[in-house]
Parts: C-alpha cells; structure tokens; sequence
C-alpha cells in the first residue's frame, strides 16, 4: 500500500529524523549500547537516524505501528501524518502534506 506524501521525500525524512532523535534509546535500534552510541561522531549518528528513518518510512506503507526503542512510530493515513510516540506522550507529529 505505501505511505502517500505531497511534501518533498527529504524535507520529510529530515523531520522524521529530527523526532526520532528525541526517543533517548533510539540506538538500540542499531543493537548499540548508549555508551558505544556516544562514541559515534554526531554526522555518524545523524546517519544513523536518517538511515532509519528511510526504513521505518518504508515499513509504515505495511504495518500499522513499528517499535524504536522504547517508543513507537506509526501512521496516520486520514490525517496525513507520521506520529512518534515517547510512551505514553506523543513527541513529534510529521505531515506529510
């Protein structure tokens, strides 16, 4: 089915990326400690996230809700958003159009 957008792909991944980043274990995605995450360079971690942005972006077209360390993404297909949720709160809202 895939995620429908009307903004462009990359100023959509870059919002993503930027409310992924908040979830604070987000490098268990990777199979990293915090401590090994910490060692990356900042411009390593920012492609980290966007690299896994791209993918959860793909998974959403197919399932309803993924997992991102202790929070969740899912999409929001009738009102045209991806949430990211820092259970129990919602962090980030990125429209897609």
């Amino acid at each position: 089915m895939g995620v429908k957008f009307g903004r462009a792909y990359g100023d959509i991944i870059k919002d993503f990326s930027d409310a992924l980043g908040q979830i604070d274990d987000l490098y268990t995605c990777f199979e990293m400690t915090e401590e090994g995450w910490q060692e990356l360079e900042p411009a390593e971690r920012t492609e980290c996230i966007r690299t896994l942005a791209d993918d959860l972006f793909y998974g959403l077209g197919t399932e309803e809700v993924l997992a991102v360390g202790s929070g969740t993404v899912s999409h929001d297909a009738e009102r045209h958003v991806l949430k990211v949720h820092m259970l129990p709160d919602i962090t980030a809202i990125v429209y897609l159009v």
